[in-house]
This record gives C-alpha cells, structure tokens and sequence, in this order.
C-alpha cells in the first residue's frame, strides 16, 4: 500500500486549496481513507475520512462548513478540499488508510498506512 499526499502550500487567510491522495495497492477497491493533520506543536488529529464500501463519514467538529473529503475511484485519488482557509489550519496534511473499510474514524491508531504529509501554511 503506498499512499502519497500532495497540493500543500502556502495561501493567505480566505484562500483555498484541495488536497490529493494518491493510493495505490489497497486490498479492495472500496476502502477508508481519512485526512488528518497536525499544527506545529500539537499532536495529529483527524479532520475527514470517506469510506467508500457503504458512505460512512467521519467529520470533525472543526471540519464542518469549510472541509469536504471526496473520492475518484478512476483516478486512484481521495481529495481534501479547504476553503475560507484560517491561520490556524497552518500544518501538515497526512492521508491515511484503514484495511478494515466498514466503518470510517478520526483516530489515527484505527488506520495502517500513511502517506508522507504535505504542508499547508496559511498567513494572516
């Protein structure tokens, strides 16, 4: 399973951006995948997370509004879009995937593999 995070950088308040996950070698071709991050500081934690077999939906209390998580099966690809972005959403972004894909979570112990991250910086 490899997992690859991309589309981070740097964006002032307001702004957007929408992260990709490429995935490739999943043991099925449904799955959980979910986003998380971790501001400089402070521990990781879950953000999103879209399980494909039956639509469970993991959002975090702080996700909802500006966060939505999507899949593109053809593409190998789970996306991360953020919009309004804060000074506060400043961190790394890590997709991560869980073998058992009947349920989505926000804890970062129930997922197996990770991606390398990939660095949103948003100024004030």
């Amino acid at each position: 399973v490899q997992l690859q995070a991309s589309g981070g950088g740097f964006v002032h308040t307001g702004g957007s951006l929408k992260l990709s996950c490429l995935y490739s070698g999943l043991a099925s071709d449904d799955y959980a995948i979910g986003w998380f991050r971790q501001a400089p500081g402070k521990e990781r934690e879950g953000v999103l997370c879209i399980d494909t077999f039956n639509g469970d939906r993991y959002r975090a209390p702080f996700a909802k509004g500006r966060f939505t998580i999507s899949s593109d099966k053809a593409k190998n690809t789970v996306y991360l879009q953020i919009n309004n972005l804060k000074p506060e959403d400043t961190g790394v972004y890590y997709c991560a995937y869980k073998i058992n894909y009947h349920y989505c979570s926000g804890y970062e112990n129930d997922f197996d593999y990770w991606g390398q991250g990939t660095l949103v910086t948003v100024s004030s």
